[in-house]
């Protein structure tokens, strides 16, 4: 069997690329795969993608963020590669932050159907839970209801893939009532690799708060700023940190600049830039906890899975989605009110003094990371195939 992913893919900045590195490489040394494609995006220099290079996997840079060409380029490869099957791995902004482009890559699932190749995809988000103009995508109700009509014309195109894959079982409810969908399913996140175990220094006097991500649009890290100096005043006697690990939302080109300009006064702030794979584990190693400072969720979130799966406790934002998706996937946290710096530092302050929760939570989010191992999804996603085959 010769697959095919779409996907973004390291050192891409795209969203999604971390998690479509895992993807592929977990199909590696799996029974009856002849080979494997990775469809990704172009760079300014295209051999930086040597550096993640792998045997088994072939990767084929052919079409370009932004571009609104994506489409027709990948069809003219699939039709060149033949592939036996696709998998796309995909969120709403996946090819575009400008919204043709993003809406025109999006016809792909159909594209695939019309040349007759199986495809699955897994979609991280819908546009029915997301806060559309948290996100960067509508500034006025009009606006608002404009995108989403056109949100739920492109999911009907998505739906044309032979089998849709959502990771929150709210999504496969919408699209199972509102679409009358029957080609979907609940697909676990999966878990990316668990590495050695790495505890949190005892007794120590240094805490790092660390957000990691695309930041300016629904996720900001003003109230994580803010919350730190709440707590150094709390806590005189130990050092707070401040971890901003990640670049700019397309959406939001400038964002991490007006931060540095914002909080200048503040030493303790460290702004990491881009974070190239073999560094992730460090960044998550150095923090004490893992922040998520969204003000709306756009899916599962990868980062909750590797804040497990490097032993760290999470500080999360009461919001729906999230909640019902650490709850479901087996994790746990202390929860703050959304964009609320007070709330924040509360619950930072809830671990601290207790010491013995923080460590059951550590404890329960590396479980959780055992669950589901990308290889053990990455069979799942071949039994279908298999069906889809055959059929």
């Amino acid at each position: 069997m010769k697959l095919a992913f779409i996907t973004p893919y390291p050192p891409s900045q795209v969203t999604l690329n971390e998690y479509g590195y895992h993807l592929t490489r977990s199909f590696l040394g799996k029974k009856g795969i002849e080979k494997i494609y990775i469809l990704t995006n172009n760079l300014e220099d295209n051999s930086e993608y040597s550096r993640y290079a792998t045997e088994g996997l072939e990767i084929i840079p052919c079409w370009d963020f932004d571009s609104w060409f994506t489409v027709l380029n990948l069809r003219k490869k699939l039709k060149e590669l033949k592939p036996d099957a696709v998998i796309l791995n995909l969120q709403f902004m996946t090819f575009g932050a400008g919204k043709i482009p993003a809406a025109l890559g999006l016809l792909t699932p159909w594209m695939c159907k019309l040349l007759g190749i199986p495809s699955v995809v897994i979609l991280h988000n819908i546009t029915e839970t997301v806060k559309l103009d948290t996100i960067g995508m509508a500034d006025s109700k009009f606006k608002g209801n404009l995108f989403l009509w056109i949100g739920e014309q492109l999911t009907k195109f998505i739906l044309k893939a032979d089998l849709v894959g959502v990771t929150i079982s709210q999504y496969v409810t919408i699209l199972k009532e509102k679409y009358k969908a029957q080609n979907v399913v609940l697909l676990p996140h999966g878990n990316f690799e668990l590495p050695e175990r790495n505890y949190v220094p005892e007794n120590s006097d240094e805490i790092n708060l660390m957000a990691f991500g695309k930041f300016g649009t629904y996720k900001k890290a003003e109230v994580m700023i803010d919350a730190m100096e709440i707590l150094q005043k709390k806590y005189p006697n130990l050092k707070f940190t401040s971890t901003v690990a990640g670049t700019d939302n397309p959406n939001v080109k400038g964002y991490i600049d007006s931060l540095k300009s914002k909080y200048s006064h503040l030493p303790n702030v460290e702004y990491t830039g881009y974070i190239p794979e073999e560094k992730v584990s460090q960044i998550f190693w150095d923090s004490t906890f893992v922040i998520f400072p969204y003000t709306t969720t756009t899916g599962s979130s990868g980062i909750l899975h590797q804040a497990g799966s490097y032993g760290r406790a999470c500080i999360l934002p009461k919001i729906d989605d999230l909640e019902r998706v650490v709850e479901e996937e087996g994790y746990g946290g202390a929860y703050f009110e959304t964009d609320n710096a007070e709330s924040l530092s509360n619950a930072v302050s809830s671990l601290i003094e207790n010491p013995e929760k923080r460590k059951q939570i550590e404890d329960q989010n590396y479980k959780a990371a055992k669950g589901l191992p990308m290889g053990e999804l990455a069979q799942w996603y071949l039994s279908h195939i298999q069906k889809l085959l055959k059929k």
